[in-house]
């Protein structure tokens, strides 16, 4: 997809609202909520996946429930921040489970981590096992997050 934004007007916007709350409706309940006919909403999402703004439908998952309850946030500084150095970096860290989130940031310190694991003995682990070993990584800051205030799954279009 180029660097244009898609063109999305409100009924594209209700589509979005309605998906990111509740990504289940069916096609026949979101063309209600949305005030259009079906065949036009199936266009719509159809048109939306094609331009690469519905990426996919998944399910949310309760970490707490499934026993991952504990949260790090880990600056990472790297040796080493050549593109090629960059990229070995990058593709090890997918690789890591734990590793909800990867950030590339401008500032103080190159990567920022979030980390899911049971709890600080797993941490431990896993950051002694797992992060310390990534490639040209120099040192790590651990932050443990003591509660999540807020948590948005997906992005909210603005409606």
């Amino acid at each position: 997809m180029p660097n244009d934004l898609p063109d999305l007007d409100n009924y594209d916007q209700k589509i979005l609202a309605a998906l990111s709350e509740e990504g289940r409706l069916s096609v026949t309940e979101l063309a209600r909520r949305v005030g259009l006919t079906k065949t036009p909403v199936q266009a719509r999402m159809k048109r939306l996946e094609d331009l690469g703004v519905i990426k996919g439908y998944r399910a949310v998952l309760s970490p707490i429930r499934m026993g991952l309850s504990h949260v790090a946030f880990v600056e990472v500084r790297l040796l080493d921040t050549r593109e090629v150095s960059l990229a070995a970096f990058n593709r090890a860290v997918r690789a890591l489970p734990e590793v909800e989130e990867c950030h590339m940031i401008a500032g103080g310190f190159d990567y920022l981590l979030k980390v899911r694991t049971r709890d600080i003995t797993d941490y431990r682990r896993v950051m002694g096992e797992k992060i310390s070993a990534l490639p040209h990584v120099s040192s790590t800051t651990t932050y443990v997050a003591m509660e999540t205030v807020t948590d948005a799954a997906a992005i909210s279009p603005q409606v």
